[in-house]
């Protein structure tokens, strides 16, 4: 399985639902901001999914602007 570790800032505050149902899940979506190396401030736009705990962490620590690792 391969792995990827992104580091950037959020685009903005993170959209999260919880499923239905007896045993409700937090769902978070966000987009992570990662600059390129290089001379031209490029920039590439991540989409991300949190479940469970993790979603909920980001929806309590994590808003716009905020560095995301």
């Amino acid at each position: 399985m391969n792995k990827v570790q992104l580091v950037g800032r959020l685009t903005k505050d993170a959209e999260v639902r919880y499923s239905q149902g007896d045993s409700q899940m937090a769902i978070a979506r966000f987009t992570v901001a990662v600059d390129r190396r290089g001379k031209n401030n490029e920039a590439d736009f991540i989409s991300c999914v949190a479940f469970g705990k993790i979603a909920q962490f980001v929806e309590k620590y994590f808003a716009k602007g905020n560095r995301i690792g």
